[in-house]
């Protein structure tokens, strides 16, 4: 328990639980009023008044700290400081709190207000909603009193009392943050696995890392600097088994001290530290080694190695909590926490209680369930390799049995490896490999069902309706090809604004006039291909596959449809030919892995029998039964009936028809099986290491796709237009007309350059034969109507699925798990079943 003095502070820490204690008329809600946000306080006189509209009523008091209880626990959840404004003299009052703080592993403050009764009862005197006695007042204080020498006991952090108006007056509150909060580190990092007392592996990976060992007169090492300022983050387990603790031990903690270096704690190092101070522990798993080496010391060594060992805190949260470090690991829930069970689960990771057939602890594997934001880079669990699980990952490569030191540079995500120079202790179990993040199964449908809150880069923060969820969980798990190979779905377009010229819903103008409204000077006009929007992931080969997508099965590729299903049953043909068209591609991009946003024509390779069933049917329907009724309409004329203008609509009609059934056999041609089938790729999506989608404008994408050959692409025809120049405009209102005029569907229009998210990504134009496809054969004569049409709701998912399509992709590149990956691929699949006009 802390007296505080006139004018000093008091440290609360900056997340957790404050308990004001005081009798009623101490002055608490004036003190929180002063000293905290309005947030961050709740009242039981608040609480009291929410259940009762009265806040003076008891027989309210327990409603009202059930209220109160709730809603500290959803702000301690949340990682917010809150403070409780009651009398809080009765010990119940207290246990209850600290209980709800412990259960959030959050630290917990009293702060007493121990004014004299006599000021407490003038102020409840001075005040008209205080209606109860003196006598009050005074059981209050006599409870105060005999809990002040027991508070330290109860589970409190710290307990500060202020005694005295003037104290409670003249007192600062300064906010402390955890011990474990270094969010304002940015790094870079080199972040190294268990060492277990290997030192010279230690100077090596370090010398490979590109530092520099700073040695003592002796050539001993005693520190290390980067040159490029990177800073050393040791996942624990710097001693036992090896063969130089002691040479480990100084080296790291001369960088620690330096400032070059952070370090966490390990199981192994808590256990050295009770052993040197003397408790009783059982001498095994190597620490009989760092016990005889640390003897061989000198006191002062020893002393500093036990005043270093007992500074080692369980875990690290870094970089604007973006990283975490924890020797065993941490689940998301104990990331910045405080309490025995974080640090247990720090250290030791997450148990069972059983012990498997060699003695060892049966651990959860609590990396497979992770989903939390941050990276998690911990050790203690060795591995043959370093491998990533759902955005984790373990640098113990056992290189005390012979295995490897690793080491991770972030934000990098290199990892550095050096091998051990011998094997120094005989492992108790095989090193056996992590669980992987490269099965399908990895998605678990808790990631993409119900409602759910995207908090994207690209798209900003985007609600996807359960309903909705629902429905794309049908078709994915359904219908859709292996998920390691889904790492993107295109997006809707949107039309241009509806054209007023006569004859007209679309034109080029309006799409011209758009994009310079929105700030873009120049646009590229891209032939728009009437055929199946195809996305192409291929591998140069399947050693590529395997390694950048967890497919081991042979295969190299994949095409699928928008929604994510196969375009035919066996594309290996067709994704070879699209292999060999691309290796100028895999070249000049240096890269083994392309995803490339298509066309698949002709249209009729993959939508014959919806042309059969939806159009042909209407088209034959109608060249057949209207020139039947001209025939009745002409011998109806010849009997002297007036029957001129029913002549002339349905003559109209029958031109109609007949430009219906022209405008979609323009995208019939005969294919047999995979023969006649062409791509036209239109954007490269991504290579290794590039979202080329985000990062480079149309016109590069275009120019390197010139690149490819071979009779299976069709190119994209394209022009761009300086929106300030009228000629050029025009120039490309006639190209599209031509277009349109030899059959073809219309353009897109897109920035040439790159923009921010508020510009749509591109507009399509369809020519004016074309919508009949889409709004019939005799859509012409209702222009009217169609001018109505409502774009707003299309061009908002436009350009969200547009986003989206980039969260995921930019997830791929960054290597996040599948599961992130698919949350924004499933995101877009669900906008689509949002109610809007399928004609736009």
């Amino acid at each position: 328990m802390t007296d505080v003095s006139d004018g000093l502070s008091v440290t609360v820490p900056a997340m957790g639980l404050v308990v004001l204690i005081g009798v009623s008329g101490s002055g608490k809600s004036t003190f929180a009023r002063t000293h905290f946000k309005p947030t961050e306080v709740l009242s039981s006189d608040f609480c009291r008044g929410l259940v009762s509209d009265d806040e003076n009523d008891q027989s309210a008091t327990p409603d009202a700290f059930d209220v109160l209880h709730y809603i500290v626990g959803t702000r301690l959840r949340r990682g917010l400081l809150t403070v409780v404004d009651a009398t809080n003299v009765q010990r119940a009052a207290r246990a209850s709190l600290i209980t709800l703080a412990k259960s959030h592993d959050v630290l917990v403050d009293a702060i007493v207000l121990d004014v004299p009764e006599s000021v407490a009862v003038d102020r409840n005197a001075a005040r008209p909603d205080r209606d109860f006695g003196r006598h009050v007042i005074a059981r209050q204080h006599r409870d105060l009193q005999r809990s002040l020498s027991k508070l330290n006991k109860e589970g409190f952090r710290r307990v500060h009392v202020l005694r005295g108006t003037e104290q409670v007056d003249a007192v600062r509150i300064v906010r402390e943050r955890p011990w474990n909060d270094r969010t304002d580190l940015h790094g870079p990092f080199d972040i190294i696995g268990d060492v277990h007392g290997c030192a010279s592996e230690l100077r090596s990976v370090l010398t490979k890392l590109g530092w520099t060992i700073t040695l003592d007169e002796t050539g001993v090492a005693i520190g290390a600097s980067h040159p490029e300022g990177r800073q050393a983050l040791f996942v624990g387990d710097l001693v036992d088994r090896g063969p130089d603790t002691v040479g480990v031990l100084r080296l790291v903690m001369g960088m620690v001290a330096s400032g070059d270096a952070l370090c966490v704690s390990g199981n192994h190092e808590a256990k050295l530290l009770r052993a040197l101070r003397g408790s009783k522990v059982t001498i095994s798993h190597g620490l009989a080694e760092s016990l005889a080496q640390l003897e061989q010391e000198p006191e002062d060594f020893r002393a500093r190695t036990l005043s270093f060992l007992d500074g080692l805190i369980s875990h690290y949260v870094l970089d604007e909590g973006k990283l975490v470090v924890a020797h065993a690991g941490l689940k998301e829930a104990y990331h910045g926490r405080s309490s025995g069970r974080v640090r247990a689960f720090a250290l030791y990771g997450d148990t069972t209680g059983e012990t498997d057939e060699y003695g060892l602890p049966v651990r959860y594997p609590w990396a497979q369930e992770y989903r939390g934001k941050a990276m998690v880079v911990y050790g203690h669990t060795p591995v043959p390799e370093a491998e990533w699980v759902n955005n984790t990952i373990c640098l113990d490569t056992g290189v005390v049995f012979g295995g490897a030191l690793t080491a991770l540079r972030y934000p990098e995500r290199q990892i550095v490896s050096v091998p051990a120079e011998q094997q120094w202790y005989e492992p108790v179990r095989p090193l056996t490999p992590a669980a992987g993040d490269r099965e399908p199964t990895v998605l678990r449908i808790g990631d993409v069902a119900g409602t759910r809150w995207l908090e994207t880069t690209h798209a900003g923060k985007v609600k996807i309706p359960e309903e909705n969820a629902a429905a794309a969980l049908e078709v994915m798990s359904r219908f859709a090809v292996d998920p390691r190979w889904l790492i993107y779905l295109p997006p809707t377009m949107s039309p241009v604004a509806t054209s007023t010229r006569e004859g007209f819903l679309e034109h080029p103008e309006q799409a011209f006039e758009e994009y310079a409204g929105w700030g873009v000077t120049r646009v590229v006009c891209e032939e728009k291909h009437m055929g199946s929007r195809a996305i192409a992931v291929i591998a140069q080969d399947a050693q590529s596959a395997e390694r950048r997508f967890g497919v081991s099965d042979g295969t190299t590729g994949v095409l699928y449809t928008r929604t994510g299903r196969p375009f035919f049953a066996d594309t290996t043909e067709l994704l070879e030919r699209l292999r060999l068209s691309a290796q100028p591609l895999f070249e000049s991009l240096d890269t083994d892995w392309l995803a490339l946003d298509c066309e698949l024509l002709p249209w009729s390779a993959k939508a014959l029998d919806l042309i059969k069933t939806q159009y042909a049917s209407v088209g034959a329907a109608a060249t057949h039964a209207l020139p039947e009724a001209l025939t009745v309409l002409k011998q109806a004329a010849a009997r002297g009936l007036d029957v001129e203008a029913l002549t002339q609509q349905t003559e109209r009609r029958l031109a109609n028809a007949e430009k219906f059934r022209e405008a979609y056999a323009a995208y019939v041609r005969p294919t047999q099986g995979l023969d006649g089938v062409t791509l036209a790729p239109f954007q490269i999506l991504a290579a290794e290491g590039r979202a080329l989608a985000l990062t480079e404008p149309h016109e590069w994408h275009l120019a390197e796709l010139a690149k490819l050959d071979g009779d299976l692409i069709t190119p994209t025809r394209h022009r761009y237009v300086d929106l300030a120049s009228r000629q050029e405009r025009e120039e490309a209102t006639r190209w599209w007309n031509d277009l349109t005029a030899g059959g073809g569907e219309g353009m897109v229009v897109k920035p040439a350059h790159l923009t921010d998210a508020s510009v749509q990504p591109g507009i399509k134009v369809r020519g004016r034969e074309y919508l009949r496809i889409i709004y019939g054969p005799d859509y012409t004569d209702s222009l009217s109507l169609l001018r109505d049409r409502k774009l707003g709701k299309k061009r908002q998912l436009a350009r969200r699925e547009h986003g989206l399509g980039l969260e995921a992709l930019t997830a791929f590149i960054d290597r996040a798990p599948l599961w992130k990956v698919h949350q924004a691929v499933f995101s877009v699949l669900a906008l689509e079943s949002e109610p809007v006009d399928p004609r736009l």
